[in-house]
């Protein structure tokens, strides 16, 4: 990159926008973001772990409450790349509280795209969605799999991805979309399978498993997924989905086995069983030769690596963390 460019990510506060963050700040460029909540403890944020060569500021905008304030934050800058990876994004929680979940992902996200196809300078802007949307389904998907969701989360994405594509054909909007697999890495939310584990072991809690844990699934490192998103951000085509994916594939079973035998306790010791959540999916694996192919991507940390550094994560930050809410907290 020969000039410094800004960059604005929206929810980056969240695990996936806070790595993406980190990796856009070491790659140079400058940053804005923002999120509705004020910034979480740093021990859920890898941009504030070490220097970086970019700069970073942040700003508080309810994308439902001050959409307003957030457009004019970007024309002040004419910033050429916004990413956004805002969202209700909670499949079973989703239920409670459905028209909560349709105006963050649905009706806010439109109003978002429609003032932003009005912005001139923007090169590019980057939809993460979901592999929700798809529903359950046999074998590896490709980008051009039909949508079948199943929850309130995946129809409310499920309609936010679809306006979209009517805006980039209508208006030309410059927009690629990601669906990533199953993302995980240091700074995780607690409330997340991995990090939850690891610290629930620790504490000598019982983790719940819904369903026995037999649902299969990709996982992969935010560093892998940080780096695919840039490269889509640059050299993707306008109009594309790209899926971000391993394909490595695991029941959640075998993942808190895994951990369990790298903490040395017995699975039996720290896991109970519980009954499965409504609408979820059995299954979804993503074809990523796309990427692959077209923009040269590969994934490059293996599970077992990336479980390691997420074990280091929690004891390093264990007294952080222990006090920290356990549990998904809603917020309208």
């Amino acid at each position: 990159m020969t000039e410094r460019q800004t960059c604005v990510v929206i929810g980056s506060n969240s695990f996936s926008g806070a790595c993406f963050v980190d990796h856009l700040l070491q790659q140079g460029y400058d940053v804005i973001g923002s999120s509705r909540s004020v910034e979480p403890h740093e021990a859920f944020l890898p941009y504030r772990w070490q220097p970086r060569h970019g700069k970073f500021s942040f700003h508080q905008y309810d994308l439902n409450q001050d959409l307003g304030g957030l457009i004019a934050l970007v024309r002040k800058h004419e910033t050429p790349y916004v990413i956004n990876f805002a969202a209700q994004s909670m499949v079973a929680e989703s239920w409670l509280n459905p028209a909560d979940w349709f105006m963050t992902n649905t009706v806010s996200t439109v109003k978002l795209h429609d003032e932003l196809r009005k912005c001139d300078f923007l090169k590019r802007y980057v939809h993460v969605s979901t592999p929700e949307v798809y529903g359950s389904c046999s074998g590896f998907v490709d980008e051009s799999s039909p949508f079948n969701p199943s929850t309130p989360y995946a129809v409310s994405r499920a309609a936010g991805d679809m306006s979209l594509q009517t805006f980039h054909s209508a208006y030309d909007f410059p927009v690629v979309t990601t669906r990533a697999a199953n993302v995980y890495g240091p700074g995780q939310q607690l409330y997340r399978i991995i990090s939850r584990t690891i610290l629930y072991i620790l504490l000598g809690k019982k983790l719940q498993l819904h369903g026995g844990g037999t649902s299969q699934r990709s996982f992969i490192h935010m560093d892998d997924v940080s780096d695919a998103t840039l490269k889509i951000m640059l050299h993707g085509k306008n109009g594309d989905t790209y899926h971000i994916s391993t394909d490595e594939v695991i029941s959640v079973r075998q993942l808190v086995e895994a951990i369990c035998t790298k903490l040395g306790v017995r699975f039996e010791d720290h896991a109970e069983i519980v009954g499965d959540r409504l609408g979820k999916d059995a299954a979804y694996q993503l074809d990523s030769t796309k990427l692959r192919t077209k923009l040269d991507w590969r994934d490059n940390v293996s599970l077992d690596e990336g479980l390691d550094q997420c074990i280091d994560w929690v004891r390093r930050n264990f007294d952080v963390l222990k006090n920290q809410p356990f549990d998904y907290i809603h917020k309208r």
